[in-house]
């Protein structure tokens, strides 16, 4: 998880690198088109200026007619700012006027050669008019600009400009657009990179909350304070997270209880099955004896005595599977919450008393000792009813288990734990198998099948001993003991007094 965030931010700072790349680029190319039009043009430009120029001092000339020298001043200043050189010839025979920045022999010698060119070609040039020659001196290795023309006032005129420092002008223009260009190309990347830095923080922030997202993590919050649109954006995101969070709880919720429905569902087929499984093999037998009994007296037992034998057994187990069959039915209630509990307070040891002597004529019978000690009162919030069945079964599960070398003995504690009575009958006999104890609540569950069977027993009893017991949401059990085996339970205490 760890690593797919990390390539996920890797990406997101890429973007950054990637609209600095992009800006610096796009800078590049124009600074390249400026140099490439600069490189291209600029000379035709400049030329196409410097010609305008000598045409203004061309057309001043005109203007100053024959009184040339009383401008003299002026047309030296505005040759020496545009560095333009001329040579004026009124007629043939007059001096010629020169104003230049270069040897006057040279201008001279180029004069000659104009006007020796114009006769020669039979140039014609009326009075107002010139032309314009770019021409390269092969000995100064210089190109120029000229103008050859005649005057309004009759005069002959030759004006001119070197092209070199045109030249001159774009290279260093073109060099300081290239310094700057990279200067401005480097600031830019730098301010470029901040401010994408600080558009692409929040993006990266969102990319990770959805990141987060998508992993069900619905933690993340996008904290932004601008009110920009990627703030809008983040408070979006928030919202749908929350409504994520909150959909993806119900659906869990509705989850674990479908998932507990069906495992309820499973958990009914199963006690379903075992039911109908453990309440087929706890019929047959009594079935099989009763049809076996009734067929013999179908076949007509001549002996009353052995005809009464099976009409007891017949009874006898009919009374078996009608007692299993009631203890059934309230056993189902119990699980299934059907039988609501009514808890009083009423004296448990009064309730001891009472049953224990119910079995005074059995247990006089068998020889068992039963002996009550403890809290002499001992008042309990309790369904007493309930609580009567849970001793009973105890108790009747004690007096059929109860054997000793010596004496038969039925040990019956009623004492105080904290805010509770606990109350534990002991017998004497044979100890359970270990691996046995945890099983002992379970539905029909037998330790010594033979025997359960000779005092007819159907492996219900404890099992509603645990559903009474855990509808008061109270502690049972059993262990052993050296002498024998101790089953117990606790009741919330009202009030007690001790022996």
């Amino acid at each position: 998880m760890s690593g797919n965030r990390q390539e996920g931010k890797r990406k997101i700072h890429s973007l950054n690198r990637e609209i600095t790349a992009i800006f610096i680029c796009i800078m590049a190319l124009t600074v390249s088109a400026c140099i490439l039009v600069n490189s291209l043009f600029l000379e035709k430009v400049y030329t196409r200026e410097k010609q305008d120029e000598i045409l203004s001092v061309f057309n001043k000339l005109n203007d100053y007619g024959s009184d040339v020298d009383s401008h003299a001043e002026e047309l030296e200043t505005l040759c020496g700012t545009h560095n333009i050189s001329f040579a004026l010839l009124s007629s043939i025979y007059a001096p010629v006027k020169i104003i230049s920045y270069e040897p006057e022999e040279l201008l001279i010698r180029e004069l000659k050669r104009v006007l020796f060119d114009m006769v020669t070609e039979e140039t014609v040039i009326k009075p107002g008019e010139y032309s314009v020659y770019k021409l390269k001196d092969e000995g100064r290795k210089t190109d120029y600009l000229e103008i050859v023309g005649i005057l309004n006032s009759g005069s002959f005129v030759l004006l001119r400009t070197p092209l070199e420092s045109i030249r001159v002008s774009a290279g260093i223009a073109n060099r300081f657009l290239l310094y700057i260009g990279l200067g401005g190309m480097i600031i830019s990347a730098v301010v470029i990179f901040l401010f994408t830095r600080k558009i692409s923080k929040p993006i990266l922030s969102l990319a990770e909350i959805s990141e987060r997202m998508s992993e069900m993590d619905f933690e993340a919050r996008y904290t932004g304070k601008d009110k920009t649109e990627i703030a809008v954006l983040g408070q979006s995101i928030n919202k749908m997270s929350d409504n994520l969070k909150k959909a993806f709880g119900e659906l869990k919720s509705a989850n674990a209880e479908l998932k507990k429905d069906n495992e309820l569902k499973t958990e009914i087929d199963n006690m379903r099955k075992e039911f109908i499984s453990n309440v087929s093999h706890e019929l047959k037998t009594p079935i099989a004896l009763i049809q076996g009994y009734a067929e013999g007296l179908k076949e007509g037992i001549s002996d009353e005595t052995e005809r009464d034998y099976y009409c007891d057994v017949i009874m006898d187990e009919a009374m078996k599977m009608n007692d299993m069959v009631k203890k059934l039915l309230n056993l189902n209630q119990l699980e299934w919450g059907d039988d609501v509990l009514t808890k009083e307070t009423f004296d448990v040891c009064e309730l001891v008393k009472n049953i224990t002597a119910s079995f005074d004529i059995i247990t006089s019978q068998n020889d068992v000792e039963v002996n009550i000690w403890g809290l002499k009162q001992a008042h309990v919030c309790a369904d007493e009813f309930k609580i009567e069945e849970v001793f009973k079964n105890y108790f009747s599960n004690a007096l059929n288990h109860v054997k000793s070398d010596t004496k038969k003995r039925i040990d019956v504690a009623i004492e105080k734990a904290e805010n509770e009575i606990k109350v534990s009958v002991f017998n004497t006999g044979d100890r359970i198998p270990d691996e046995s104890l945890p099983h002992l609540f379970e539905k029909f569950y037998k330790v010594d099948k033979a025997r359960t069977r000779e005092y007819g027993g159907s492996g219900v009893g404890l099992s509603i001993v645990k559903a009474i017991m855990e509808a008061h949401q109270k502690e049972y059990g059993v262990y052993n003991t050296n002498e024998g085996v101790c089953f117990w339970f606790v009741l919330d205490s009202a009030d007690t007094e001790e022996t």
